[in-house]
């Protein structure tokens, strides 16, 4: 095989694998700036995250306690898989279902963003706040 030909081949090989991953052009469920600044949908998650005390199984820092490190875990997981544990749990593991929560079912997209985001390295553990329009039009 030719260089040029190998050369292709891995760009295609690695390009379908970033589709099958979803990373191929998909902008991130979260919107940050600074490591601590986000968008209000991701804020309502992080708020959400502490209201419930997730905390207390899956870490300050969302890297694992009795939980799984939700870092690692946001890495392979789906949003659809990731909404599927929090509403219905795994109760054979401890977590338990949230499907009952109004404050998860209103915030379960920004819960996801949020961890999603610091799965990413995005966004940084600790206190978050929202964004302003400049900080916005600044990422922009």
């Amino acid at each position: 095989m030719s260089k040029r030909a190998f050369a292709l081949s891995f760009i295609v090989a690695a390009t379908a694998l970033a589709a099958s991953q979803g990373i191929a052009g998909e902008s991130p469920p979260y919107e940050v700036v600074d490591g601590h600044k986000v968008d209000e949908k991701t804020l309502g998650g992080w708020r959400t995250w502490r209201a419930l005390a997730c905390e207390r199984c899956h870490g300050a820092e969302q890297e694992g306690l009795v939980g799984p490190s939700l870092v690692e875990s946001l890495k392979a997981l789906s949003k659809q898989d990731f909404e599927q544990v929090v509403l219905n749990g795994r109760p054979e593991k401890g977590m338990p279902n949230f499907s009952a929560s109004k404050m998860v079912n209103d915030n379960l997209t920004g819960l996801y963003a949020y961890l999603k985001g610091r799965s990413d390295g995005a966004i940084q553990p600790g206190h978050l706040e929202s964004m302003s329009k400049d900080g916005l039009a600044a990422k922009k």
